[in-house]
């Protein structure tokens, strides 16, 4: 038995060929993305969906990595490309309105004076009851006592009281 392979440049060497991954790696993370970005906000949990899809695939090439390449060559490229995406899609974003409305979502207002507006709760999958459980949660005892209250960008509920 031995406890270090024989070949090393084995380990890391590539399986695939490097275009081909990079191509993976691009069109899996802008098919996450565009889908996440059109599912209801409180689906990614509290995560950015950016951050949301980075996690996801890079955990996903990590996997394949450890167990189902040879080596674990392909699983870095891949990782390396999904975070270049990744970082140049924040950059893009920070610098250039429209790939920021593009990959984020608005706040999405679901009370306005003490009113719950139903047809954007509707559009997010939200209850009644689950928007009072989150009343609850922040202390607010009468919905009467919202100025307003919005679904974020990421999902959480915020709300703004009249006092």
């Amino acid at each position: 038995m031995s406890f270090s392979p024989s070949n090393w440049s084995s380990v890391f060497a590539l399986e695939t060929p490097l275009l081909e991954l990079l191509a993976r790696a691009l069109l899996l993370y802008s098919l996450i993305l565009f889908f996440l970005r059109v599912m209801p906000r409180r689906t990614g949990g509290e995560l950015a969906t950016m951050d949301l899809v980075l996690l996801l695939l890079i955990a996903e090439a990590a996997s394949h990595s450890l167990g189902d390449y040879a080596g674990v060559g392909d699983g870095i490229f891949q990782i390396a490309c999904i975070m270049a995406f990744n970082f140049a899609l924040n950059a893009l974003s920070f610098r250039f309105k429209w790939v920021e409305k593009l990959v984020s979502t608005r706040p999405i207002p679901i009370v306005l004076n003490g009113r719950m507006l139903q047809r954007n709760m509707r559009r997010e999958f939200l209850t009644e009851e689950e928007l009072r459980t989150y009343l609850r949660k922040n202390g607010i005892e009468d919905i009467e006592n919202v100025k307003s209250a919005y679904i974020e960008g990421e999902g959480q509920i915020t709300f703004i009281t009249k006092s």
